[in-house]
């Protein structure tokens, strides 16, 4: 768990990542986004490497509080709660939670040529697919951790395909995700 001023901080940050890019992620910027005096992030963040660890972990933070306020929901009913769940995260994910996706995608970029990045990323993704293959196993998948990859990647591709690829200027509405969702849950689900 890490402190308030901590989380502060790596919010401010990927809120900068999302708006001003990787390139735009400075400490100055950071404080200038937190509303804290210069040199406040550098105090706490003393590297740029730092900084983007902390944005990293605000995210995995972030992921699992989301799939432990939905797991005890689609674990304990079905395929069609499943997918009406899913369609609610998307949606929140395609909207208010916009910004935190394009810093994801910001430091998905940096994680190329950041092995550190790359391999807080890996652990955290492998953590969640490691959950969502426990909620499939649970409404029956045959091949759970197969399956949860390619949901995970899937939803991955509609995400950045709605905010930041071809469709971003035309973006699904909620009836396409609410299709989606249920195409999704048709494929990695037995008795279609």
């Amino acid at each position: 768990m890490i402190s308030a001023r901590h989380r502060l901080l790596a919010d401010a940050a990927l809120d900068v990542l999302a708006r001003d890019g990787s390139r735009g992620l400075t400490h100055r910027a950071v404080d200038t986004a937190a509303g804290l005096p210069a040199g406040s992030t550098s105090y706490y963040y003393r590297s740029r490497a730092a900084l983007l660890s902390a944005c990293v972990q605000r995210l995995v933070e972030d992921d699992h509080s989301e799939l432990d306020a939905l797991t005890p929901l689609i674990t304990a009913t079905d395929r069609t709660t499943l997918a009406r769940s899913l369609a609610e995260i998307l949606h929140r994910w395609l909207t208010t939670g916009r910004q935190r996706h394009l810093a994801r995608y910001e430091l998905t970029l940096e994680s190329v040529r950041r092995p550190e990045v790359a391999a807080q990323l890996h652990r955290s993704g492998s953590a969640l697919r490691e959950r969502i293959a426990a909620v499939l196993a649970g409404l029956g998948a045959g091949d759970p951790p197969r399956q949860a990859r390619w949901l995970v990647a899937c939803i991955d591709g509609i995400l950045f395909d709605n905010i930041a690829g071809a469709n971003a200027t035309t973006p699904l509405d909620a009836d396409g995700v609410d299709a989606a969702a249920r195409d999704l849950v048709d494929a990695v689900l037995p008795g279609r």
